[in-house]
């Protein structure tokens, strides 16, 4: 018998542009698409108030959506270089390019992700995998989440059943439990309702270290109400658009209760996913924004049944986990391995996806 060779390890910039709108998320990951990941650097480039404000514009697919796509695009060309210019040794083979979601209706079978593939591919003079959610809806998925794979990939070694809760402006879980066994569905609102209730009452665009909200009194109305709420008893899979929850945000609160009521209905939201699961997390790991606040780990802390970490207790990078993941289904978009399963998103097989966009001569952005 020959020698045993391992699959080719592919090295990919992942890119990310979440429902909070901070900006672009930049990762190296380099991977074979199945157990095989080594996450590299990663860098996030905020976005400039001016153009946030643009974007949030076209939310919902309406004013001049072509604009800031072309606009958003270029943006990420600029990241992508500045991350380039970081970690000059840095050589890609491929770029996986989410784009920005500015409407997620998979019931209707619509998503959209702003994102001019070819565009980027010009532009930085790489292979570009882009639009992978679109053949996941098509196929009766709910087109979200997709990290779920990468999460397991990552947590191979770690003990189970394990819960990877990710806190952008929606909040979404994967569950992991013996191998092949996972399940992943969005759990309610994230950090969207918060920010935009800062947003409506301060001059700032976050409740920083939660400080608000621990100075303020949740509404125990107010949260029994979003509980009541037909998306909680669904089963999963099952996702979500960042507004969907929008008519829960209170009124007739002060600034400190509002927030202290919108970030406990987020830890709310999170434990009533928890009644899903085959089987109780035995620990929770925590990604994205949400786990810089305090004031909602605490919550979480109080209502799960079990232990609440952010990622880095695991060495996880929880800032660029998302971007990673990205750069991971890139890969295994290429070699037309499934982005996602039948207990991840609804879909009716584990499907393929994204559209690859071949490179030309790089351009001045």
């Amino acid at each position: 018998m020959g020698p045993q060779h391992s699959p080719r390890l592919w090295r990919a910039i992942g890119l990310m542009s979440g429902t909070s709108l901070d900006g672009i998320d930049v990762a190296l990951v380099e991977t074979d698409g199945g157990e095989r990941v080594f996450p590299g650097p990663a860098l996030t480039v905020p976005y400039r108030e001016a153009f946030r404000k643009r974007l949030r514009s076209v939310l919902g697919g309406v004013g001049p959506v072509a604009e800031v796509e072309d606009e958003l695009t270029r943006l990420h060309a600029a990241a992508v270089g500045e991350f380039l210019r970081h970690h000059p040794a840095t050589a890609a083979d491929v770029v996986g390019f989410h784009g920005h979601t500015i409407l997620h209706h998979p019931a209707e079978r619509r998503t959209w992700q702003l994102g001019d593939g070819t565009l980027l591919a010009r532009l930085l003079g790489l292979d570009v995998i882009a639009d992978f959610r679109s053949a996941d809806v098509a196929a009766g998925g709910e087109g979200a989440p997709l990290a779920p794979l990468f999460h397991a990939a990552l947590a191979a070694a770690l003990p189970k059943p394990l819960a990877v809760l990710n806190i952008g402006g929606v909040a979404n879980v994967t569950w992991i439990g013996a191998p092949s066994e996972i399940l992943a569905f969005d759990t309610g609102a994230g950090n969207a309702l918060i920010d935009d209730w800062m947003r409506q009452h301060t001059a700032g665009a976050a409740d920083i270290d939660g400080a608000l909200a621990r100075a303020g009194h949740a509404s125990a109305p107010h949260i029994e109400r979003f509980l009541a709420s037909p998306f909680f008893e669904r089963p999963p899979p099952k996702s979500l658009d960042r507004d969907d929850f929008r008519d829960f945000v209170p009124e007739g609160l002060s600034l400190e209760d509002g927030a202290a009521t919108l970030t406990e209905m987020t830890a709310a939201g999170v434990a009533a996913a928890a009644r899903h699961f085959p089987a109780p997390a035995s620990e929770w790991l925590v990604c994205g924004g949400g786990r810089h606040n305090p004031a909602l780990m605490e919550a979480l802390n109080r209502r799960l049944q079990a232990p609440v970490h952010p990622v880095e207790a695991v060495g996880w990078d929880g800032d660029a986990l998302e971007a990673q993941a990205f750069a991971y289904l890139a890969v295994r978009s290429i070699l037309g391995l499934p982005l996602s399963l039948p207990s991840t998103t609804g879909v009716t097989r584990p499907t393929s996806g994204g559209r690859q966009f071949r490179a030309f001569p790089a351009t001045v952005p």
